[in-house]
């Protein structure tokens, strides 16, 4: 699991925010979260490539500081940049937690603010915490005050772990209201010299067939490389295949929307094709990449079946059968 903590105080030593926020990296630690912490005011010169630091991402804290009204300029121009250049797909799925301080009035309005802008960009708040704090000692010498640092960190880690839904907000609706920029990883610059060549149509026209011309590329090579992993698979049973006195049968591997594998065993020949075969013994129902793990030696068809990533029906009894005539692991 991967959160994002985005400070958006100014680094003073006595503010609260950065205890709060320490704190709760230290219980995210103890889980095992990985976590990752960006000081807008270090970073003021690049705030509009950050959005680029959301692709790894499972969750995310929002802190700042109200220090006289609002949430402070840093955290909206990382707002900002999130709504012009952010990725609206993937912040649609990161969990945000609002914590704000305040050492002046303003806090719940500060903590609501940031709700409902992650809510506009599309993505899910959750409870997050907010409270009126002069001095970071009040809170460092308060066991109650962690306490309840602990448990929003620990609720954050739940709420993630678990992908627990939220309700449909009115703030989502602004998406169908207002044109969103489109999703580009550029800086303000590079994003108005772009506009100059979308204004040019011979420009666009000639952009738009070289786009055709690597899809098509990309189609065609994709579509070849589906054709090798098939008949790899039918390499690594014709390889690993060893003859056995009385074992035979018809199996029939289906993996997919493609073709099932069939491998036809009798009188110690081997037949393995492509094709969906009416009569059959035994059929196994599994995933390419539990065939992967098999083929590679690191999971037996036995273990994939009493693991459940394999389901078989037909005649059980052959099904021990595979694991001698193809010993992938030896």
């Amino acid at each position: 699991m991967q959160i994002n903590i985005y400070y958006g105080g100014r680094g003073m030593m006595d503010d609260p925010t950065l205890f709060c926020v320490g704190k709760m990296q230290e219980v995210l630690e103890e889980l095992r979260v990985n976590v990752e912490t960006y000081h807008l005011y270090e970073l003021k010169n690049s705030i509009t490539t950050l959005p680029q630091t959301l692709k790894n991402a499972d969750g995310i804290i929002l802190a700042t500081t109200v220090e006289w009204h609002g949430i402070g300029g840093y955290m909206q121009q990382f707002l900002d940049a999130c709504w012009l250049y952010g990725d609206k797909e993937l912040i649609s799925k990161i969990y945000m937690c609002p914590v704000v301080m305040a050492t002046t009035y303003g806090e719940r309005e500060g903590k609501l603010h940031l709700s409902e802008a992650w809510e506009i960009l599309g993505g899910i708040p959750c409870n997050g915490i907010c409270g009126y704090i002069l001095d970071s000692t009040v809170i460092e010498n308060n066991p109650d005050y962690i306490s309840v640092i602990e448990r929003a960190a620990e609720g954050l880690y739940r709420t993630i772990n678990q992908h627990m839904p939220s309700l449909p907000a009115s703030n989502h609706a602004v998406k169908q209201k207002i044109s969103i920029t489109q999703n580009i990883d550029l800086t303000p610059q590079e994003t108005e010299q772009l506009s100059r060549y979308a204004s040019d149509e011979m420009y666009v026209q000639r952009q738009k067939e070289d786009i055709q011309e690597l899809a098509m590329y990309f189609r065609d090579k994709m579509s070849s490389e589906e054709d090798d992993d098939d008949n790899q698979f039918i390499n690594d049973f014709k390889h690993a295949y060893q003859p056995q006195a009385g074992m035979e049968g018809c199996y029939k591997i289906s993996m997919g929307n493609g073709q099932p594998l069939t491998l036809a065993i009798k009188d110690g020949e081997m037949d393995c094709f492509y094709k969906d075969v009416e009569r059959y013994d035994v059929e196994l129902q599994m995933t390419v990449d539990c065939m992967n793990e098999i083929v590679s030696g690191r999971m037996t068809f036995q273990r994939a079946f009493m693991g459940g990533d394999m389901t078989v029906k037909g005649a059980h009894q052959l099904l021990r059968n595979l694991d001698v005539l193809f010993p992938f692991g030896l």
